[in-house]
């Protein structure tokens, strides 16, 4: 498969893609011998040379990494923070991942539980697109006694600042007068949503934990222990939203 000629010296490490876009324009870079300066350029990673002023530049094809990540509550979902709080990237044994990843979509701060972290771009775009519609499953320790009322206002809908949320299933695993959980499945990812809904209907959430995202389950994974995915499991994801691929085309 052909690639952008700055995506890949890019992620070789050279530079940013336009810093390497202006050294291809300034002449510095050469394909298979021949010197490009202007842009777009296609190329194939494993078949092309591309040089830099006469030095070979390696572009192998980035290997991709798949990660199950049950995360605590605390920490922030970003790959870099600005006041220095802990971020998901910090859970990731030292020196056992060299590869660049980054979290599929977020979990809010105050939330635990699933969260994949990969280097797929493309997969990462399709289970984070409202219209591909992957469902994320929550459980809910809310304060108080919910009913069936509360369950159809969720289904209905909240209205928040930015429009109406809703969740696609309901169901009421343990009620009771002070205490009460529910499993809340999502197929639209609005900021804080499953929080932000509760608290609108007077409940707010006590502990939110994500329990599934699509395939995937936390079974066996503590908090705060991360895995790879499993091939059967990447296969599943890929499935998934490569089926949803082809209805969205229908």
């Amino acid at each position: 498969m052909k690639e952008r000629l700055q995506k890949l010296l890019s992620r070789a490490g050279i530079g940013s893609r336009r810093a390497c876009e202006q050294l291809i324009l300034d002449g510095h870079v050469a394909i298979n011998t021949k010197l490009v300066t202007t842009l777009p350029v296609l190329i194939d990673p494993k078949n092309d040379h591309i040089s830099i002023d006469g030095k070979v530049i390696n572009v192998s094809p980035e290997r991709k990494i798949y990660l199950l990540l049950n995360k605590p509550k605390g920490i922030i979902c970003t790959m870099k923070d600005d006041r220095d709080r802990k971020t998901v990237l910090d859970l990731l044994p030292h020196g056992a991942i060299n590869e660049r990843v980054f979290p599929v979509g977020r979990l809010e701060k105050d939330a635990q539980g699933l969260l994949v972290l990969t280097n797929d771009g493309e997969l990462t775009k399709k289970l984070t697109h409202p219209s591909f519609g992957v469902e994320r499953v929550y459980l809910a320790e809310v304060a108080g006694r919910v009913d069936g009322t509360f369950v159809e206002q969720l289904l209905k809908g909240v209205w928040l600042s930015e429009g109406k949320a809703k969740a696609s299933r309901v169901k009421i695993v343990k009620r009771g007068n002070e205490r009460s959980l529910v499993e809340i499945t999502l197929k639209e990812g609005k900021n804080r949503q499953v929080s932000r809904m509760l608290a609108k209907l007077g409940l707010p959430a006590k502990k939110l934990t994500r329990i599934r995202m699509g395939p995937l389950v936390l079974t066996g994974v503590g908090i705060g222990r991360v895995r790879r995915l499993t091939p059967e499991e990447i296969r599943k994801l890929k499935q998934l939203v490569n089926q949803k691929s082809e209805l969205l085309l229908l």
